[in-house]
Parts: C-alpha cells; structure tokens; sequence
C-alpha cells in the first residue's frame, strides 16, 4: 500500500469511526533505563557534550528501542504512531551542538516508523496504519522575548523558524511519513511558521500531506503561552487547512475537556486530542491508571467530542489499548457547517456579523 492509498484510507475511516493515536514516547524511553553510553552509541561515543536525555538521538544510536515502543503502540491498536522526531531541528539540537545531523535524525526517524508501520499493514490490512512527522515546537518562542528588560528582543525570527521547519518536513517526507504533526504548541506564532513551511515544501515536491496542528495549554487560565484562548487559536491557523486541529500534553482529560469544547463548534475540520496520563504528582511522574483515563476519554467519545484520541506525557500501551476499547462504541465527532462570517484572533476570538 503506497502513501496515497494509506491517506485515502485515513480519510474514509475517520469519517465512520474514532482514530486512535498512539501515547507517550519519553515515558516509554524512561521505561528502559538507559545509561549515556546508550544515548552515544559507537558513533557518539566520544562526542563532548553529555547526550543522555536527547531522546531523538536513539533513532540512530538505539532504533531497536524505538522500534519496540512504536510496535507495542501500533499492538495496542494505534492507527498512528509518531516518528521520534519531536526535537529534530536544528534549533532543538544546538542544545547538544548536533545541528548538523537533525535532517537525518528526521529521514531515519520517518524510515525506523514506516517499517514497523508497514508490518502491522501487512498483519491488518483492513486498518493500515500511518506515520505521523513529529513536528514539535523547537525551545524558541517567536511571540514572547526572552528577555524581561527588553520587551522587543526576539530569539529567533518567523524566516528562521520556516527555515528549520522546512528541512524538518522535508526528512520527515524523504523518510516515508504520511502525516506532519506540529504538535505541543505553545506559540501560534511558532505554528503557522510549522505549517507554513509544511506547505512551501509541499508545493516544491508536488506531494500534499495531511497537517494535524495540536496546541497546549500552559496553565489553568485556558490559554496558550502567547496569551490565546483556544478558539482564537484556532481561528488563528484556520486558514492554513489542517486536517485536524486539537490539543495534547498540558493536562489530563479531565482539565484539557474546556479546550477542546471551545473549538469543538467552530472548527470545520477534525478534532483530536491526545492528554497526559492525569497531573503529574509531587515527584514529576503520572500516577493515573489505563482503566481511569479510558473512562475519562470514554465521556469525551460519548459527547460527540472528538475524531481523533490518544495519549501523551505518562500514557503507555496499556493505556491506549484500553483508550481505544472505551472509545470504540461510539460514532466520531461530525463535523459542524460553521456559519459564513468575519472571525479574527488577538489574543480573544472576536467574530462580526
């Protein structure tokens, strides 16, 4: 089954039944313990800056850890499994003064999931099962100044941003993916740069790929870290056509459900939704259960609420398994006929007409 064929498939079956996504990969990643040496491998070995914690390195020093957590996902019943590629830009990789290798960490990261993905194709091929780019929000804000004394100051710049997001998609593409995910998005800013360049590569390589945009609220005022509220989010990408908006990490089901009933009568394209395992507790670390955030989601499916469901921060195999069995008894979100009128975004929605 080629890449068009897959997306037909994705199209047709989100249109009658909930997709499932698969969960956290740095919970996973943590599950195995692994020591600096694991994180250098025989290429990094002697590279000068301590590596462990770069999670995306292991798509070239250890894709046999990556390999089993995408395929114990896709095992749980995952449509969809993201590449390891959240931090794979060269903005993300200065960090670790490895900017020269994030277009292959991409290319790789795509190719270590297009494998997995397509033996479970094979096993099941009534419910081909995708890649989606990771795409994640880089560690630069292009809305807000670093600076306290220097309102004005940028660390970066929306050319700068297109730049690297536009050398991410394009490994992402070359390495098989059929979706790009520009996820965890904390700056609107930073996001339509993301799909901004999604689509300049597009046109460059005569490809169209469907774009899933997933925000995240940073605290309990309801908003972003640049200030908007999720429907002036929304508003705000519109026009760039995803083919989901929604939004994952910042919280569990229970504090992320505002959000996602904000959007969900105006957005005119899918919505998805991927929460942390509950509220992290006292030492970092998610304490809730497969069985309470399946029935917490269970709600969500059964209101009509979402298109698209799984899990980020904390969640695990077991946890979108039992997220896909809660939630497959019930119809997927329809698609409201969004009235024709003036919508703009600031940091408030304001609508004329």
């Amino acid at each position: 089954m080629n890449r068009d064929q897959r997306i037909a498939a994705l199209k047709e079956a989100v249109k009658n039944r909930i997709i499932i996504l698969d969960g956290g990969k740095g919970t996973m990643v943590q599950s195995y313990r692994l020591t600096e040496a694991d994180y250098r491998g025989e290429r990094f070995a002697d590279w000068h800056l301590d590596v462990k914690g770069n999670n995306d390195l292991l798509i070239l020093t250890r894709p046999d850890v990556i390999t089993e957590i995408n395929d114990a996902y896709l095992a749980a019943g995952a449509d969809i499994i993201e590449t390891d590629t959240f931090s794979s830009t060269r903005i993300a990789m200065a960090d670790y003064e490895m900017e020269d290798i994030a277009y292959e960490l991409n290319v790789q990261g795509a190719k270590i999931a297009r494998e997995i993905a397509d033996k479970w194709t094979e096993k099941t091929p009534d419910k081909p099962r995708l890649v989606a780019g990771s795409i994640g929000p880089t560690n630069r804000t292009a809305s807000i100044s670093p600076d306290v004394n220097n309102p004005g100051f940028r660390a970066i710049t929306f050319d700068e941003l297109v730049a690297t997001y536009a050398e991410q998609t394009r490994g992402l593409i070359e390495g098989g993916a059929d979706i790009i995910l520009i996820e965890t998005i904390f700056d609107t800013l930073n996001a339509k740069a993301a799909a901004f360049a999604a689509r300049q590569v597009f046109r460059e390589l005569d490809i169209e790929l469907p774009i899933m945009i997933s925000g995240t609220i940073t605290d309990f005022s309801g908003r972003n870290l640049s200030g908007q509220t999720p429907e002036a989010f929304w508003y705000s990408v519109r026009h760039l056509q995803p083919f989901s908006i929604g939004f994952n990490c910042s919280f569990g089901a229970d504090q992320l459900r505002p959000a996602i009933q904000d959007i969900d009568d105006v957005a005119d394209c899918y919505v998805s939704v991927y929460p942390n395992a509950g509220l992290p507790n006292e030492m970092g670390e998610y304490d809730q259960s497969a069985e309470e955030m399946a029935g917490k989601l269970e709600e969500w499916a059964r209101d009509g609420l979402i298109n698209m469901v799984g899990g980020c921060c904390g969640s695990t195999p077991q946890h979108i398994a039992a997220v896909a069995k809660a939630v497959a008894p019930f119809a997927p979100r329809k698609i409201p006929q969004v009235p024709v009128k003036t919508r703009l975004s600031g940091l408030e929605p304001f609508v004329f007409g």
